[in-house]
């Protein structure tokens, strides 16, 4: 019987997804359950604490609950435990999101893989680890995505610089392994990195090396350009660079007794031309440049186990936090990047949108009340503006009123003078 092509699509995605390994997932959805999975390291006693929190904005409020750092300018040391495993012959995929809703300026926000033996309760910075990966930010500086492995007892670096996210919104972090030796590293579902262990770190010694008994021919020459040997300096060519200057006088009151002998001061020559130097042609008999042959290394010996981490069994959160507030959650480690991908659209995937929106509605709600505040700051300002001048309308009238009154009884005065004349006329 022929199945319908719907129905085989459907059994093979039943039959991929069983045969994923999931070793460790968290998503925080039980409350405070998440207490008896994560233990505080005692290694310190003054660790920062962590709370179950969506923070100041969300795409869903009980799925976006993760943990985040609650104290500022604190080292972080939290763990969790799962069922150990090796990842020989198959990828290792970890996974998790990090929001820095705080607008981090110093800060990790990076996981550690440690081996089952380690002792989470006096876990710490030195505490030998398997795998960091994970961005890391402090100033404009370092603005990197962190992907360390350990390789025989030694923690190495990736060579290349892969940039991380800096802004406010929850991000998807991704770092592939895979047992051929290659890796991936992806952000937000999207590959920013990839390629080789033996490439991009430096676990191992070159496989090429100079031949140190290769030297360059006395004979080779590597010189591009040379001088003309037909060219040479003109006769008027050499001209001192400054000169006294022609314009100077003594002054009048100059005294060689006292002065010493006058001398005019010097300025720069008009005729100085410089150095002179041949103009330069092609060399005839330039070679190019000498590459030094290279040889195999002795010293270099192809590893094909350098992936292989026999004992995963721990992942924690060991950190360092200026200005606290980052949360994480939706932590994954599995050996299928397709479970991985799936798995990252159904959280960070479906919540990323209403996140963003619900963001940019505080945002714009801040900058409504700023306004409005800044409107009444600016009419209380004319307000005041407006009570001096009608006070100083109100003296004005005042004072007019009193010059009014004083005019009246000047000129009161006056007729009753005139009159008196006129009295002091008639008797006389």
């Amino acid at each position: 019987m022929k199945l319908p092509a719907a129905v085989l699509a459907l059994l093979a995605s039943i039959a991929f997804t069983t045969d994923a390994a999931v070793y460790f997932k968290e998503q925080f959805l039980d409350g405070d359950g998440w207490k008896s999975r994560w233990l505080e390291s005692k290694h310190k006693s003054d660790y920062g604490q962590w709370k179950l929190s969506a923070g100041k904005f969300y795409g869903d409020a009980e799925a976006d609950k993760g943990l985040q750092t609650s104290q500022d300018a604190r080292f972080y040391a939290l763990s969790a435990r799962f069922d150990p495993f090796s990842n020989e012959g198959k990828p290792v995929v970890i996974q998790f999101t990090v929001k820095h809703e705080q607008k981090i300026d110093c800060g990790g926000g990076y996981v550690k893989i440690f081996p089952s033996d380690l002792d989470q309760s006096d876990m710490h910075g030195d505490s030998q680890y398997y795998i960091m990966f994970g961005p890391d930010i402090c100033g404009y500086s370092t603005k990197k995505v962190h992907v360390i492995f350990n390789y025989k007892g030694q923690n190495y670096l990736i060579k290349k610089d892969v940039k991380c996210k800096d802004d406010e919104l929850t991000h998807l972090y991704t770092l592939i392994l895979n047992p051929d030796q290659t890796y991936e590293v992806k952000i937000d579902n999207e590959k920013v990195e990839s390629g080789s262990l033996e490439d991009d770190w430096d676990m191992l010694p070159p496989k090429k090396i100079k031949d140190p008994e290769a030297k360059k021919p006395t004979d080779w020459d590597d010189r591009a350009k040379i001088d003309d040997p037909s060219d040479s300096k003109p006769e008027d060519w050499d001209k001192p660079e400054t000169i006294p200057d022609p314009d100077a006088k003594k002054p009048d009151d100059w005294d060689e007794d006292m002065d010493g002998e006058w001398e005019p001061p010097m300025i720069t020559n008009p005729e100085y031309k410089g150095e002179w130097k041949p103009k330069k042609i092609d060399n005839p008999d330039y070679k190019g440049a000498w590459v030094h042959p290279e040889i195999d290394n002795p010293e270099y010996t192809h590893e094909p186990t350098m992936y292989k981490f026999d004992n995963i069994g721990v992942l924690g959160l060991d950190l360092w936090q200026v200005k606290s507030g980052t949360i994480f959650d939706n932590f994954l480690i599995t050996d299928d990047v397709k479970e991985a991908e799936e798995f990252g659209k159904e959280t960070w995937g479906a919540t990323k949108g209403p996140e963003k929106k619900m963001k940019e509605e505080q945002e714009d709600m801040e900058r409504k009340l700023r306004e409005e505040e800044e409107k009444s700051k600016k009419k209380d300002t004319e307000g005041d503006e407006e009570e001096e001048e009608e006070d100083d309308e109100e003296d004005d009238e005042e004072e007019g009123e009193e010059a009014d009154g004083k005019h009246d009884e000047e000129m009161e005065e006056d007729a009753g003078t005139e009159e008196e004349d006129i009295k002091e006329k008639d008797e006389l």
